[in-house]
């Protein structure tokens, strides 16, 4: 694999950093960047701005309305977003549900979903974990009764990100509660969420944003044409689905401008006399997180390239939601430690002798302990490698 880039890449580069310069609404910026959250209608908003151009889902094969893109313009593609503080759509349609239904979903499915995914006319959410099934999720219980042409579904799905903006919810349900391996007896289901018996309560964190939710099924009825793959065989799905979803944890480009962000404040900030990013221990910590996003980023590009040649990624891949979480992580201990006192404000606030270093940052903080959680928590992807990748 070549990491130098050619000419026509270099340009390519310059294109899509244009674009996101005249396109990207300027209010939508400022919550990025600012650490405040999207409204559905922002996320709507970017969505058909990137679909009119063609861009907002470059990954699917060409003849759904993708790209055709090779691996490192899709790569440059996602670095410049970052850098430009442009934010990422919501990976539960275009990327994940949009895989289950390239690979397992039927003709009827994909002519009726994967349209409306891609021109933005569907918010997409995920409904996997239940209270006592987050990390070991084959231990879920909401259960999915097979009644003549439909699937009566009930229980119960927990920390479901964004639930309170989705029109479908993609869910694991049990069709098969007697079958002694918790793996087997699972289905993949596509619920409208205008369905009647379903309930959406909001779930406030530790950073007092609305993110999460508790989404409640109390005999909530489900076609069986919305069934995919087959009955019993969901877990299959499920493996196949947890592979994409944590390619796209490492959030290079959000780091790389963070990195760039923090480097700023530290020049910009005195410690015992002398700018923050001249203090040696310092410098150390800043240089380790540095080289470690390196790393990851050409991890990120050899992953890339695997699922360009072969169409799947190994177990491996779980160390970029290892090392991406973990680096975003160490960012925002950093920058709280240069804001010093100025971050202990969870909003941003307008007094004289404050600056734009502070503002949410402790917000941020503390909503970035959930990246070491979601998708499989980092120490369940040090056992998925040391079984799975190493063998032991």
């Amino acid at each position: 694999m070549d990491l130098k880039y050619s000419a026509a890449e270099r340009s390519f580069r310059e294109e899509v950093r244009d674009f996101v310069r005249e396109n990207l609404p300027a209010d939508i910026r400022a919550k990025v960047v600012g650490y405040q959250g999207l409204s559905k209608d922002d996320y709507v908003r970017w969505h058909k701005i990137l679909a009119a151009k063609g861009w907002a889902v470059p990954h699917w094969p060409t003849e759904w309305g993708g790209t055709g893109w090779n691996i490192t313009e899709r790569y440059i593609y996602d670095e410049e977003f970052g850098l430009a503080g442009a934010p990422l759509l919501p990976p539960f349609g275009p990327n994940m549900c949009a895989a289950v239904l390239h690979r397992f979903g039927t003709p009827a499915q994909k002519q009726r979903f994967l349209p409306r995914i891609r021109e933005g006319d569907d918010f997409w959410v995920q409904g996997y974990s239940e209270p006592g099934a987050g990390s070991d999720l084959a231990a879920l219980k909401t259960r999915a009764d097979r009644k003549g042409d439909h699937y009566v579904v009930t229980g119960q799905k927990i920390w479901t990100t964004l639930g309170h903006y989705g029109d479908w919810i993609f869910c694991l349900v049990r069709t098969d509660p007697n079958n002694p391996k918790k793996q087997e007896g699972i289905s993949f289901l596509l619920i409208d969420m205008k369905t009647p018996g379903i309930t959406v309560r909001p779930l406030y964190l530790v950073d007092e944003g609305h993110e999460v939710n508790e989404v409640f099924f109390d005999d909530v009825k489900v076609p069986v044409e919305n069934l995919v793959f087959e009955e019993n065989k969901g877990w299959t799905v499920a493996k196949y689905l947890l592979g994409h979803e944590r390619l796209n944890t490492g959030r290079i480009g959000g780091s790389k401008r963070e990195l760039a962000k923090l480097k700023k404040m530290a020049a910009e900030t005195m410690y015992r006399g002398r700018p923050m990013i001249e203090d040696q221990r310092f410098k150390d910590r800043l240089s380790r997180v540095e080289i470690e996003l390196m790393a990851l980023e050409v991890t990120n590009m050899r992953f890339l390239d695997e699922m360009r040649r072969t169409g799947n990624i190994g177990p491996e891949v779980s160390m970029l939601k290892i090392r991406g979480t973990e680096i975003q992580q160490a960012l925002t201990e950093l920058t709280m430690q240069v804001a010093g006192p100025r971050a202990q404000l969870f909003k941003p606030v307008d007094y004289d002798g404050f600056d734009s270093y502070g503002g949410s940052l402790a917000s941020r903080y503390f909503n970035y302990r959930k990246t070491s959680i979601y998708a499989g928590s980092n120490e369940i992807q040090r056992n998925i490698m040391s079984k799975m990748a190493l063998g032991l």
